[in-house]
């Protein structure tokens, strides 16, 4: 592993998480601490001083492991243990050199019954033996336990809370568990008390979400998964959440899906103690192995009877280090997936392992349709609105595929801001007299129904023209754009035909009702094109675009595109976007996206200034329409000079950020005053950009000061 990871962080960084990289919820973080940077997400291997199965220097130089969790109560309450931490320090006693994290002794209390030691006390033990990341003790809501006792349990838990900040002071960071039992209402409500307690302005560092060990335990994952949103809907996004004790690695994918950021469990030497391996799909017990299921390099050389014939203790040794290596490598697939946007797909396949786990896959699936004000349903909006709507990669086909979050955020988008044209290619105006839905045949359906377009604008300009795909209608104009024109299932989806009155519901959702509806096949004859109507059709598409991921008003982009010239591509692609010689904008080719040039921003932060002004209050007045305006995110006057000259805007430096900022799309960045200053692709949420201080908040293209 990279060993400048156990750099001692700045101090000005302590405590500080950051995200580098993220797929809606999912994301790849960085905590700041005193023995070094802790990459997230990850898992912590439980390690109990009295039985180290596997030594811990092992866990970090042979497995990357640069964190573990081991108890400060079992440590407290054994003197030989408690001596040596004390005086040597818990790094030391373990003999690592990464992060370490204590448990209280909650769950002991769980497991045992009643702890012996004080709140107050354990923690300031935790400081004392020099944890980086200690645990208050709370209250273990078991799901057996009455609404009454678990709702006590919280609220002692919350009671506890500023005390053991109190204690932990500014030395090491704390964990702030979250209870609540199976009660969604307790779990959000204990994640707002323990999310808002501070002392001196200090609040919890990470909030592990507890008491989930007996669902796991017993394959309840619906609950599991209902538990996680529950919490993580009052949770801030400027803090990691931890799921205390989950540790197999079929779970890893939905976990992180749903906003996870941190692991820890026992399982890796507590399965190969009982002869169980761990694998991606799930648990096998080598008792009846013939050949073995999943591979490591621990088993590589051995037969499963070569392993069933080792001492206890080898055996033992040897299966957890081969747990160790799986779950690092589900890991390593999980933040490569959040990397190249695919984790909600990894969580697909991987639902498939378990009937429970796919049951509970389901069921978060039907939780995207909820529209009510629970906390479930706040937490499902948030993973869905932090998506990126747009992206390169192949979509995948399944009957899963309607329910993925960045689906449903650009089918949301698409309802919600397309508008029909306001003219036509003839030149006319008025109503649409027909409505054209090209069905078969692959993309780009330019090519498979060019000819066909031709010919119906050709013969009706006022004809609305929808392309039939597998993820529902798209308006022809974005016949090019990601996620759509990316679907991937086999000639199967070729054929896909929707049924007619799922298409009449559709277009009625859009407000297009009462219109005759024709239907359209492909053709693969060539044809010569017809300049005017692939003309209108390049600006439709420019406007519609304009509108769909940048939220302008559909009549203001057809002001500004009046009169441009397009430059085009060897394909005959439209690349470049010009008005009176000055660049605007670029159409993607790789997804159909767009990307503004520094004229067409500060041509947008024109239109936005005459219509909201340039007070915080008239922006978050613009936001009840469908077409806001260019989103935009306001600096501290301090970063002003560096963001115009082109450097990234950083959190921690941000005034104000509009609520319809799209994560992956542009964004302007202006000074106090309203003044233009820059234009980026927002990385973060209005949400995240309010609490975080660390890491890139926009990825600036062009300042106005870089080319003076």
């Amino acid at each position: 592993m990279d060993t400048s990871d156990l750099t001692p962080c700045r101090p000005q960084d302590f405590g500080k998480f950051e995200m580098t990289h993220r797929d809606g919820c999912a994301r790849l973080g960085k905590l700041h601490t005193k023995h070094g940077i802790l990459r997230t997400p990850t898992l912590l291997p439980v390690v109990n001083p009295n039985i180290l199965t596997v030594k811990p220097r092992r866990m970090l130089e042979d497995f990357g492991y640069q964190a573990l969790i081991t108890n400060s109560y079992v440590i407290w309450k054994h003197d030989d243990l408690r001596k040596r931490a004390m005086e040597e320090g818990v790094h030391s006693l373990l003999d690592f050199p990464g992060v370490i994290m204590t448990d209280s002794g909650t769950f002991q209390s769980y497991v045992y019954g009643d702890v012996e030691v004080k709140v107050d006390e354990i923690v300031r033990f935790q400081r004392e033996i020099g944890v980086d990341i200690g645990t208050m003790l709370d209250v273990f809501g078991r799901p057996d336990m009455s609404r009454e006792e678990i709702s006590s349990a919280v609220q002692l838990t919350a009671d506890r809370a500023e005390d053991s900040l109190r204690e932990a002071g500014g030395e090491i960071l704390l964990n702030g568990p979250i209870q609540g039992g199976l009660h969604e209402d307790l779990r959000a409500q204990s994640a707002n008390m323990m999310s808002n307690t501070t002392h001196l302005g200090r609040g919890f560092s990470v909030h592990p979400i507890g008491g989930i060990v007996p669902l796991m335990e017993s394959q309840r994952y619906s609950d599991l998964f209902t538990i996680i949103l529950a919490s993580s809907s009052e949770l801030p996004s400027s803090r990691p959440m931890h799921i205390f004790g989950c540790g197999h690695p079929m779970l890893f994918p939905m976990c992180i899906a749903l906003g996870a950021d941190l692991f820890d469990s026992a399982a890796y030497a507590l399965f190969a103690k009982d002869g169980r391996i761990l694998s991606e799909e799930g648990t096998h017990r080598i008792d009846t192995l013939v050949e073995w299921p999943t591979h490591s390099r621990q088993i590589s050389n051995l037969t499963p009877n070569d392993v069933r014939e080792m001492e206890k203790s080898d055996r033992t040794a040897l299966l957890a280090k081969h747990n160790l290596e799986v779950t690092q490598r589900e890991l390593a697939r999980c933040r490569e997936a959040v990397r190249n946007g695919s984790i909600w797909v990894l969580a697909e396949r991987r639902s498939h392992s378990s009937p429970y786990l796919r049951a509970a896959f389901e069921k978060v699936s039907e939780s995207m349709k909820l529209e009510d004000s629970s906390p479930i349903s706040s937490r499902i909006n948030t993973i869905v609105m932090a998506t990126n709507p747009v992206r390169p990669s192949s979509e995948p086909f399944s009957s899963d595929i309607y329910n993925r979050p960045h689906i449903r955020h650009a089918r949301l988008l698409m309802e919600q801001r397309w508008r029909m044209p306001g003219s036509w290619s003839d030149g006319s105006s008025g109503p649409p007299k027909e409505i054209a839905i090209l069905q078969g045949g692959n993309p780009p359906w330019r090519i498979s129904h060019g000819q066909v377009v031709q010919n119906i604008l050709s013969l009706e300009p006022r004809t609305i023209i929808f392309v039939d795909t597998p993820m529902g209608l798209l308006p022809y104009s974005l016949e090019d754009l990601s996620p759509w024109c990316r679907v991937e299932g086999g000639e199967d989806i070729e054929f896909m035909k929707s049924e007619e009155k799922t298409i009449l519901r559709s277009l009625k959702k859009i407000g297009l009702q009462g219109i005759n509806v024709s239907y359209y096949g492909p053709s693969n004859t060539d044809y010569e094109k017809n300049q005017r109507i692939r003309s209108w059709i390049e600006r439709c598409s420019l406007v519609d675009k304009l509108s769909i991921l940048c939220g302008v008003d559909p009549l203001d982009g057809c002001v500004l595109t009046e009169g441009t010239d397009t430059r085009h591509s060897n394909t005959g692609r439209p690349v470049n976007v010009f008005k009176d010689g000055k660049h605007l904008f670029s159409p993607r080719l790789n997804d159909g996206g767009i990307s503004l040039a520094l004229e067409g921003a500060k041509a947008l932060h024109s239109l936005r200034s005459k219509h909201v002004g340039k007070s915080k209050k008239s922006q978050s007045q613009r936001n009840n329409t469908d077409h806001p305006g260019v989103p935009s995110v306001t600096l501290h006057s301090d970063a002003v000079p560096f963001v115009g000259a082109g450097r990234n805007v950083m959190h921690g430096f941000i005034e104000h950020a509009d609520s319809w900022l799209t994560v992956g799309q542009p964004c302007i960045v202006m000074d106090l005053e309203g003044n233009f200053v820059a234009h980026g692709t927002s990385n973060s949420t209005s949400e995240e950009m309010a609490v975080l201080k660390k890491g890139v908040a926009v990825r600036i293209r062009e300042g106005i000061l870089e080319k003076k």
